[in-house]
């Protein structure tokens, strides 16, 4: 038990510092031997733990993300929330997530539009990691809507309302690096506002 326990903390802690590594040099600037130097660790035993590069920034962003999701699960669980306070707890959260890693997410985006340029479709790759998400979003406008704290919506274009504007905030917050988050969070509130039943 204590071998896989070790294992799993030092996988943890080279993502960690590999994360570093894409954030300060950009993905297609690190190699396998910069995230093993940062480590202070060979690459022979890099390659216990990863594959090549791009598995470890993968797993960074799977990290990123289980992380955001526990965060996220915890307010949906929470009972005494109505569905109009947990929504907009949900998206400020996010809002929260996307400015603690606004670098990450400038190296993701520079990481997808290469996945495009190489002919690997980079929308399908984001879908499949964000559909939990998507799914909590109309989980949250069910509720609300079956509660009469929402309007009755179309669901899925509401969610791709609110979809859209995380992909805003990102771009906002990520890549023009505006340093404020009050306009997103404004324009989610904003939005929320739009949906309840008067």
């Amino acid at each position: 038990m204590a071998i896989i326990v070790e294992h799993d903390k030092r996988k943890h802690e080279i993502l960690e510092k590999a994360l570093d590594v894409f954030i300060e040099e950009g993905y297609e600037n690190v190699t396998f031997q910069k995230i093993a130097d940062r480590c202070g660790i060979t690459r022979t035993t890099l390659y216990i733990y990863f594959k090549n590069k791009r598995d470890i920034f993968l797993w960074s962003i799977k990290q990123l993300l289980s992380e955001l999701e526990t965060a996220i699960m915890g307010i949906i669980n929470n009972k005494s929330l109505n569905a109009e306070t947990c929504f907009r707890a949900m998206l400020m959260k996010i809002v929260d997530s996307i400015e603690e890693h606004k670098k990450l997410f400038n190296v993701l985006l520079i990481y997808l539009i290469q996945l495009q340029k190489s002919g690997i479709d980079a929308r399908e790759r984001v879908v499949r990691r964000v559909i939990k998400l998507r799914h909590v979003m109309t989980d949250i406008l069910i509720r609300g809507m079956k509660s009469g704290e929402f309007k009755q919506l179309n669901v899925k274009e509401v969610n791709a309302l609110f979809y859209s504007l995380i992909e805003a905030a990102i771009f906002r917050l990520a890549v023009f690096t505006q340093k404020n988050t009050d306009a997103a969070r404004t324009t989610f509130n904003l939005a929320v506002d739009g949906i309840l039943n008067e």
